[in-house]
């Protein structure tokens, strides 16, 4: 009975979310043409990061090795987003990667993908509202700073996890947000592309004008430590690091696949706008850290207003409250989109019954879910109010690189499901997840499993080599004997298991559009995330442990027996019973 109740839970926990063959149409207008995706997706990532993240990361974590940094995050946003296009194309249902994961992959992975999502898009919004707040501080002189510290005292010393002040500019920048986003205002799209046309104006501007400053001995020489040189002060390390904390800057791109329902021919237009959109992006992400870095000395770079800042050392102040003012204009739309995201998130989980009721509760004046935005408002909120913006960058760069690992394996596993040979004949399957090639003595093994079992065990194995090769190289513990073999065992072991994966079948289900170079491409997608993710540092990787165990908890407590899916079997079980029951009775004598 415990074998039978270890396998029911896990019948419980990989259950996937079924939905009507009617719910996969659109109802929305295809009118999206590819340059419509493309602008959608650049102006949706083209924000907070750049604005957020540069100052801090430069001074803090590469140096001028920023570029480095953002064309890495840049090439493992390219390989995230083509395999969350192809679950669009798979589940046509307008939603996230929660959605597809729920779908398509059990409900443990959704809540999981769910879960981080919900992460991701709460500290999205309180480094933006930290960020705004510094912005408007450097446009003030530091005035705001200085007044708050005067009144109420400094919280925590330079550095520290905690911010040097209570900033309650951003508490109320989110405050006025969360109204905004609760009335549901139909000038929120004007509004939108007004911010958005704003900011691509002030980064053209720093790219041109900006150029007239640089001077390229800011990359030359040795750094202060005598050790590495100027460019690359911190080392590879350091570039690594600094990766890992810009992927934040293209948060974003999932736009592109959930706008498939409305592409006139989103076979075509999604992966092209995803290409396009993502070399715009790290273009000008590229551009604009590197005329930064060769503007002043990283050791001078602003860590909360860079660009601001950066053209009044120069001696242009006039330009910097230009910069200060557009990028507020940038940083505007991003808030708005972060706000207006996260309480949609909360209540798909909460309205599946994943966690509390509570938060699906949806006004019926305003149509919004107005529950779940005073919960989560409130704690991004008091985020903002405490924690510097690096810290809060830090712990969502982990979060988001969760989510799209996840989604990566995800797709090597849909990849080698079978699938129905046609829609005509849908109870016949292909002969996806079995072995291409015969290996004499693991073969029998194989063939005794469900298909696609020894494709999942091998993924397993891959994703722990790569775990094993990044946290070697991330210590600096490969200069040693014993990490060395670590080493060359973990990459025997990953490139084996991914040879082991691609010897599979994989099946034949026809696609709007399909990652190409599968298993490769999302195993490097998986390489990269993790690489990056493991030079994160170490309390982040514990304060991602507690959200996790927090939502583990309230899954496992509620979630598993409030899951529309659980009740869905229920109340099949329940009627099924009394069906046979009904039957059985019909079939006795009378005399009994």
């Amino acid at each position: 009975s415990l074998q039978m109740g270890a396998r029911s839970l896990r019948q419980r926990l990989m259950r996937t979310k079924n939905i009507e063959e009617g719910d996969l149409s659109t109802q929305l207008k295809r009118c999206l043409t590819t340059f419509d995706i493309t602008m959608l997706g650049v102006g949706h990532m083209i924000g907070a990061g750049i604005y957020v993240l540069t100052g801090a990361v430069i001074k803090n974590t590469t140096g001028p090795s920023i570029v480095g940094s953002f064309l890495l995050s840049g090439i493992a946003a390219l390989l995230s987003a083509l395999c969350y296009a192809e679950f669009g194309a798979r589940f046509p249902k307008a939603g996230s990667a929660y959605t597809y994961a729920y779908i398509g992959c059990g409900e443990l992975w959704a809540f999981i993908i769910g879960w981080t999502v919900v992460l991701e898009h709460t500290l999205g919004a309180a480094a933006v509202a930290r960020s705004w707040s510094g912005y408007l501080d450097a446009l003030t002189d530091n005035y705001i700073s200085n007044v708050t510290i005067t009144a109420i005292g400094p919280m925590a010393e330079e550095g520290s996890l905690i911010g040097a002040y209570p900033d309650i500019v951003a508490v109320l920048v989110i405050i006025i947000g969360a109204i905004f986003i609760a009335v549901g205002s139909k000038a929120a799209t004007n509004f939108n592309t007004f911010f958005t046309m704003c900011n691509l104006a002030v980064i053209s501007f720093v790219v041109i004008y900006g150029s007239t400053f640089i001077d390229f001995k800011n990359w030359e020489g040795m750094a202060p430590d005598g050790v590495h040189t100027r460019f690359m002060p911190y080392g590879y390390d350091g570039m690594l690091a600094g990766a890992a904390s810009c992927f934040f800057a293209y948060v974003g791109f999932d736009g592109l696949a959930t706008a498939g329902e409305e592409a006139k021919n989103p076979s075509k237009s999604i992966p092209h706008a995803t290409y396009f959109s993502m070399v715009i992006v790290s273009v000008a992400y590229i551009l604009m850290s590197g005329i930064l870095s060769l503007m002043l000395p990283f050791e001078d770079v602003h860590p909360n207003a860079a660009f601001a800042d950066a053209f009044a050392y120069v001696g242009s102040p006039w330009a910097k409250y230009l910069v200060a003012a557009g990028s507020l204009c940038g940083m505007t739309t991003s808030l708005a989109g972060a706000l207006f995201s996260l309480p949609r998130c909360v209540y798909a989980m909460a309205d599946d019954g994943l966690i509390f009721g509570w938060w699906a509760v949806v006004n019926p004046t305003t149509k919004t879910p107005v529950n779940a935005i005073i919960s989560f408002t409130s704690l991004t909120a008091v985020i903002a109010l405490l924690f510097d913006a690096a810290t809060i960058v830090h712990f969502l760069s982990i979060g988001t690189l969760l989510a799209y690992s996840i989604v990566s394996a995800s797709l090597v596993l849909l990849r080698y499901q079978p699938a129905p040979i046609s829609a005509q004949e849908p109870h016949i399957m292909d002969n996806g997840g079995r072995l291409r090639v015969r290996i004499p003595g693991l073969s029998p093994i194989i063939d005794r499993m469900e298909p696609g079992f020894s494709v999942l065990y091998s993924l397993i194995f891959m994703i722990f080599c790569i775990n094993v090769f990044g946290w070697v190289i991330a210590c600096s513990f490969h200069s040693t004997t014993l990490g060395s073999i670590l080493l060359i065992l973990s990459v025997i072991g990953g490139i084996g298991s991914l040879l082991f994966i691609d010897m599979h079948y994989q099946n034949r289900q026809q696609l709007a559009f399909k990652v190409f170079l599968v298993p490769y491409l999302p195993a490097a997608s998986l390489l990269i995330n993790i690489l990056m993710m493991t030079h994160l540092g170490f309390m982040t990787w514990i304060r991602l442990g507690v959200w996790m165990a927090i939502g583990f908890a309230i899954y496992l407590m509620y979630g598993l027996r409030h899951s529309k899916e659980e009740l869905a079997g229920a109340e099949k079980f329940t009627k099924s019973s009394t069906y046979n029951s009904v039957i059985i009775a019909s079939r006795l004598p009378d005399s009994v």
